[in-house]
């Protein structure tokens, strides 16, 4: 597993990024389909949480396996594995099904095996080349000042800094505190993991979890423009709701 990948600029089509699915793949396509999206020239960018709480959960090694979709690990894949490999029984186990994963308890021990490894797989960052500059994909947030000290810290430069990890997959405080002051050296960073009535930029990373696994809708930002469908309305305040 790489904890981070790059992808080079898409000359051929459009990026969209999509916030967290949840297990709510056919409403997806619906909202891929509204912006006519192209398989064969464009690209999909999930900040993670694809699984758990929605009834597709399962269709999540189908989706992972098509070329044009591309996920960051989020924190409920992480629950997952660490259920899975450390105490499927106990604590673990029972804080995953709390929050939607008797999903993959439903399934074989063989089954539950290549799912987990299929997660763990993710990387938890991803960097994304785009026309008018670099584009960074994480599921929460970036805990660094400046996006070159989340890479090197992801190359293994930085081995003195501990639960960067933790924060990647669970931080809110950004978006809590209304923090505007962005990350340096990166043209934008889009995260998910706290739901927003309607998508909230603040500096430059752009939260996109909108609830379309839950009662809102899908946004899809495209990378190249960092405009959203359906498009964002400026405001000074979000209503956010905390949810594992």
């Amino acid at each position: 597993m790489s904890i981070l990948k790059e992808f080079q600029i898409n000359t051929a089509g459009r990026d969209f990024a999509v916030g967290d699915i949840h297990g709510h793949f056919t409403r997806l396509q619906r909202a891929l389909d509204l912006v006519g999206f192209n398989p064969s020239a464009d690209r999909l960018f999930s900040v993670g949480d694809l699984v758990d709480r929605g009834p597709e959960s399962d269709q999540v090694d189908a989706w992972l396996a098509k070329p044009w979709f591309h996920a960051v690990r989020g924190n409920h894949e992480q629950m997952a594995i660490e259920a899975y490999r450390f105490d499927p029984s106990g604590r673990f186990g029972d804080v995953h099904l709390s929050n939607g994963g008797a999903w993959l308890y439903a399934r074989s021990s063989v089954e539950q095996a290549c799912y987990v490894e299929l997660l763990a797989d993710l990387p938890l960052i991803i960097e994304v080349e785009t026309p008018q500059g670099l584009v960074g994909i994480v599921h929460a947030d970036c805990p660094f000042p400046a996006w070159a000290m989340l890479k090197s810290w992801a190359e293994g430069n930085m081995p003195g800094m501990r639960n960067v990890e933790e924060a990647v997959q669970w931080s809110r405080s950004r978006i809590s505190h209304e923090q505007r002051h962005g990350v340096e050296g990166v043209r934008a960073v889009v995260v998910g993991h706290t739901t927003v009535k309607r998508p909230a930029v603040l500096g430059n990373v752009y939260h996109i979890d909108t609830a379309g696994w839950m009662d809102g809708y899908f946004t899809l930002l495209n990378l190249h423009t960092l405009s959203a469908h359906p498009p964002i309305e400026p405001k000074l305040h979000w209503d956010w709701e905390e949810r594992p």
